[in-house]
């Protein structure tokens, strides 16, 4: 599943078509995703200029000018793909391909802009996910209301992690992965910044010691800013909107590298353990 630096940039390309644009035409292939369109989706759409596009958590959040937002999940599989109505045209920072004459098989939802843009959203899995919610209630949703801080937001530091941790008993990296505590880190993250602030995933969240907090909060802010700078992780399905691959997965420390030479301990070898159903990768050495 696409994690938080994925969706970042996937929201990010999808800006010079959307975000202070107009839906000119929107087309739903099919009548479910994940769940089914809320009641005429696509005409709710149609003509509705978006205010803002932003990201909660792993979700993309479209605010349109009748008091709605469209959010947007990408599931398991889901692309986004932005291609331009004019040959070789560039919307902002990016050139875009010309729209396909033909829509290809599992692009579900087709949106047309004034940018002048086509989007598809393109999921054979279907475990994404599209609904509109009241923009004043977004909170209170059943689909964020549960939701923890933002990590690469103020309010995620020491404090609030000190704090989070306390009296739990289950392993760190579970702590981390608790979407209820912190919203959008994933487990490929997750093992990275365990990594760089040498801490063991199977350490129990209560006995990371106060000095290691802060280092932690850093680790964990450095290695998703870095990964959004370097547009995200391409391991399975993830690619940009303008079809470029992400690159971060060659900065990998230690996730899918089991039994290779730890890069900061001359004696280590990367492992990898189950927890909770996920591959934990750590060194052994460094990481206690």
């Amino acid at each position: 599943m696409p994690e938080l630096p994925e969706v970042e940039t996937v929201m990010t390309g999808l800006k010079p078509a959307l975000e202070k644009h107009r839906f000119t035409h929107v087309e739903t292939r099919r009548k479910d995703l994940r769940i089914p369109f809320p009641k005429d989706f696509a005409k709710r759409l149609n003509g509705r200029k978006v205010i803002k596009l932003w990201r909660r958590a792993k979700y993309i959040m479209a605010d349109l000018d009748d008091g709605e937002t469209l959010v947007i999940h990408l599931g398991m599989s889901g692309r986004m793909a932005v291609f331009a109505r004019s040959k070789s045209q560039k919307l902002g920072q990016f050139h875009y391909d010309a729209v396909p004459a033909e829509p290809e098989k599992h692009d579900h939802v087709i949106f047309d802009t004034d940018a002048p843009a086509r989007i598809t959203f393109n999921d054979h899995r279907r475990f994404g996910l599209m609904t509109l919610i009241d923009t004043d209630k977004i909170e209170q949703h059943k689909l964020f209301k549960d939701i923890g801080v933002e990590p690469l937001s103020g309010d995620f530091d020491a404090a609030f992690l000190k704090a989070a941790l306390k009296g739990k008993k289950t392993p760190i990296k579970s702590a981390l992965l608790d979407q209820r505590l912190i919203a959008g880190l994933g487990n490929i993250y997750v093992c990275e910044a365990l990594w760089r602030a040498q801490i063991s995933p199977k350490r129990r969240a209560s006995r990371v010691k106060p000095g290691e907090i802060a280092p932690l909060v850093k680790a964990i802010k450095e290695v998703l800013q870095e990964a959004v700078k370097a547009g995200g992780s391409t391991l399975r399905d993830h690619k940009q909107v303008h079809g470029e691959l992400g690159y971060f997965q060659h900065h990998f420390a230690v996730y899918g590298r089991e039994k290779k030479l730890c890069q900061r301990a001359d004696d280590g070898i990367i492992k990898r353990i189950v927890q909770s159903g996920r591959s934990s990768f750590y060194c052994p050495v460094c990481q206690r």
